[in-house]
């Protein structure tokens, strides 16, 4: 419980830094003038591709379980919503842990095994995001403040995807040397369970095991995030300025890096802070940037947050479940 609350306070603390930042350069009559001024029609063809993107994004997840188990997509897009839901308001991006819940207690796929699609999910996120930043390098450059922690992730991605794909394509090595390290590591009475946690990941890393699937897998990706820059454009014509789609990618790209850090629930400050930066760097107004993507974050937050709430309760889950959800994933974690 204790860590628990370190982790709010350093999420909050991370989300106040980043609106401390901002709220200096603001002149808030002209934020609220300009919202005013907004043609809000334009939030609605932005929704419904995105819930197009939202259905790419559950293929995605249907392609990388379907050795485990192949489930219908109508049956999986509600535990998607559900994990969007988690996401957005409850912190931790406790999102990701309930839907691998609600996928066991529905579909009866271990945690393990679907904890491990999630992670490899949220590389491949990452690859496209970097992918973004840097077809869009020549036309406007990074802002000074994400530049290093922009090249940093991209470290981090590209040898976290190598040692999967790695391990993928070594079963037999893999078991061997886990096998090796647990009869010299590991007490009797944990060796049976972690066994068994061992093999549920190498299960859920199945997805990378052939060059086909990593090809799948990236250009779906690449499918969902192309329709959420294209709800960043619609939304833009929402206000009184342009820039193009590939700025559009940029801002996409670095706002979603930024979202990788722990901060309040619904990525307060970390998605506006850079999504306005970015936008300035473009030579949109400071107040019209921090209009429009207050609009872009509502309009991302609300209707897929109302989706997942409603499944969540339909699902007869309760708070309750978030807890039970990260105990069980923590076990696995421990374990492992």
């Amino acid at each position: 419980m204790k860590r628990q609350y370190i982790q709010l306070a350093v999420g909050f603390g991370i989300s106040a830094l980043f609106i401390y930042y901002l709220l200096p350069g603001l002149k808030l009559d002209e934020v609220a003038a300009t919202l005013r001024t907004a043609n809000y029609w334009w939030i609605v063809p932005g929704v419904a591709v995105y819930f197009i993107g939202l259905g790419a994004r559950t293929w995605r997840w249907h392609y990388m379980l379907r050795h485990l188990k192949p489930i219908p997509l109508n049956r999986l897009f509600p535990v998607v919503c559900i994990g969007y839901f988690g996401n957005n308001v409850y912190p931790f991006r406790a999102g990701e842990v309930i839907r691998s819940y609600v996928l066991k207690r529905k579909e009866a796929i271990p945690m393990a095994s679907s904890l491990t699609t999630v992670i490899i999910e949220r590389i491949f996120d990452g690859l496209v995001m970097i992918l973004f930043v840097f077809l869009a390098l020549p036309f406007a450059p990074i802002p000074a403040a994400y530049r290093q922690f922009v090249i940093l992730l991209t470290i981090i991605l590209v040898l976290a995807t190598a040692v999967f794909v790695w391990m993928a394509g070594r079963q037999a090595r893999m078991s061997q040397l886990y096998g090796w390290l647990a009869v010299r590591l590991l007490p009797p009475p944990v060796r049976s369970r972690a066994d068994d946690i061992f093999q549920r990941f190498m299960d859920g890393i199945q997805s990378l095991s052939s060059p086909r699937d990593i090809g799948m897998i990236f250009l779906t990706s690449v499918a969902v995030w192309l329709m959420e820059t294209v709800k960043y454009w619609f939304v833009m014509h929402a206000f009184d300025f342009n820039v193009s789609f590939l700025a559009l990618m940029l801002m996409n790209g670095i706002v979603n890096l930024a979202t990788t850090l722990p901060s309040a629930p619904g990525y307060l400050g970390t998605f506006d802070t850079p999504g306005i930066e970015t936008l300035v760097a473009y030579g949109v107004g400071r107040d019209l940037a921090a209009a429009y993507t207050a609009v872009l974050h509502v309009a991302l937050w609300v209707p897929v947050t109302a989706v997942g709430a409603w499944f969540f309760w339909r699902e007869q889950l309760t708070w309750g479940d978030f807890d039970a959800a990260k105990q069980e994933a923590g076990s696995v974690k421990e374990k492992r």
